[in-house]
């Protein structure tokens, strides 16, 4: 199947995360700790968990931090206890938003999210209001250049749902959201190494901004994803260099 270009975007978002260790670091910590909790500090059985745990290893933390934020979600050393909470909203021209939050106060949380909507040219919606444009899934991404038939029959094999080219040549790997530490193993096994695997929200329809539209989107995710209480940020835009 193919799809338009984003490849530049994904590796425009993975470079600024990785400008961003530090931060990416206290959001993990937050998610292995929250995961622990809420189902057990056993990796093997705890998806969620395991996921965290192999994001921080690709984000380079220290084992030792890992451990500690496990320690304090499974309830063996003193943490703060954080709440889920994910708001929805528009951006420039109606682009959908989401953005889920880990928090010990919902509502410095939410003021805080509506400050920097509203300040950036977006807008608050209800739950549900963009959610339902968007599906829970397991994202892997190969750089162009990836023997896509090789690829294709690896991942069937491994049990991925969908298979996608755009058209520099990235091929993308939908799975299950909690089968892509098995989908991710199977394919490195197959000498596939993806250049990111995490589990998103993916738009089912997605909006091109280019110009000033574009760097007045660009403006508002980013000052969204600066808040402290925010761990992921997802949209239906795509911002063209």
């Amino acid at each position: 199947m193919a799809g338009h270009s984003k490849w530049a975007n994904i590796k425009h978002k993975k470079a600024a995360a990785d400008a961003k260790r530090g931060k990416i670091w206290t959001r993990l910590i937050k998610e292995i700790t929250v995961a622990a909790r809420m189902g057990g500090d056993d990796v093997n059985s705890n998806p969620r968990l395991r996921l965290a745990v192999e994001k921080a290893a690709d984000a380079n933390m220290p084992k030792d931090n890992v451990a500690r934020a496990i320690q304090r979600g499974a309830g063996t050393a003193e943490g703060v206890n954080y709440e889920e909470v994910r708001y929805e909203g528009y951006g420039i021209a109606g682009a959908a938003i989401i953005v889920d939050c880990l928090t010990d106060n919902r509502t410095r949380t939410v003021a805080e999210v509506r400050h920097a909507f509203n300040k950036y040219g977006g807008n608050m919606g209800t739950e549900g209001s963009v959610a339902f444009m968007f599906k829970h899934c397991g994202q892997l991404m190969f750089a162009p250049g990836t023997n896509e038939d090789a690829l294709m029959e690896a991942a069937l094999e491994a049990g991925a749902d969908d298979i996608i080219t755009d058209d520099e040549g990235g091929i993308e790997v939908l799975c299950e959201p909690y089968s892509l530490s098995e989908v991710r193993a199977h394919l490195e096994q197959a000498g596939f190494k993806p250049e990111v695997a995490e589990v998103l929200m993916k738009p089912s329809t997605e909006t091109v901004f280019t110009g000033e539209d574009a760097q007045k989107m660009q403006k508002l995710l980013d000052a969204i994803e600066n808040l402290d209480d925010v761990q992921e940020v997802f949209t239906n835009a795509i911002i063209e260099e």
